[in-house]
């Protein structure tokens, strides 16, 4: 049974299905938030916010103030979006590529990122050199992922082979994304496990996606017959 999310029922379905870019990115931004204290007047970067409907979510649920950074949407496309939804005011869209932030160092409270993160966060170097540089000492950091249920020698389950190209290779275990962290010392991870049912999840996605994209998310998640496939939520603390 899909796990129920109140503050997602709260938004327009039709609205979430014109802006997502992937499985329902305030799903994965609800129950990531179940472990970060995010408080109003806080500064929180959203990387990899897409056409930016989590950072539309997180302004009006927590009236942080948000920088909505992409590289692939422009930032004069969620402008227009965040004055429709009236927070324009308290979330700033940025064009910017993952490795070239134009963000001071200690600048936030917080980072999320929803359904990004493996694109550029996999770099053992990206974390302990980029992404936790922004963020001030005792600062949080929070990402969605979709992942592995663990590591394979080849680097993928067989029943996805057909299917494992280029980025493909940066899905990952739970423990494999604990450790890229961890290992650092930089922070405390506070939360790190796979959310329930995550085909579940992904399946109103890949059926819109089939659709209205001709993307084969469907056939990938049929494929996987022996539920290899995951969605991993991790959240940390800066040290002090």
């Amino acid at each position: 049974m899909l796990k129920k999310f109140p503050k997602t029922e709260q938004y327009d379905e039709n609205w979430i299905h014109e802006n997502w870019m992937g499985p329902n990115p305030l799903w994965l931004l609800e129950e990531l938030c179940q472990h970060l204290e995010l408080k109003p007047g806080m500064k929180v970067l959203d990387m990899g916010c897409g056409k930016g409907i989590t950072s539309v979510y997180l302004a009006k649920e927590f009236g942080v103030t948000v920088f909505a950074n992409d590289l692939w949407i422009s930032p004069t496309e969620n402008l227009k979006r965040f004055e429709e939804a009236g927070i324009s005011d308290r979330v700033f869209p940025i064009h910017a590529e993952a490795h070239a932030l134009p963000y001071a160092e200690g600048f936030f409270d917080a980072v999320i990122s929803i359904d990004s993160y493996q694109y550029y966060g996999a770099d053992e170097l990206y974390f302990p050199c980029t992404l936790s540089k922004l963020v001030k000492p005792g600062g949080q950091i929070g990402i969605v992922v979709p992942g592995l249920t663990r590591e394979f020698d080849q680097g993928y389950p067989q029943t996805l082979k057909k299917h494992w190209v280029g980025e493909m290779f940066s899905f990952h275990s739970k423990d494999w994304w604990r450790h890229l962290w961890e290992k650092t010392g930089i922070a405390e991870i506070t939360a790190c496990y796979e959310m329930e049912n995550p085909k579940e999840l992904w399946f109103p996605w890949a059926i819109w996606a089939q659709e209205h994209l001709r993307f084969d998310d469907v056939d990938f998640l049929n494929s996987d017959r022996n539920n290899d496939l995951s969605i991993i939520v991790m959240s940390a603390v800066k040290h002090e």
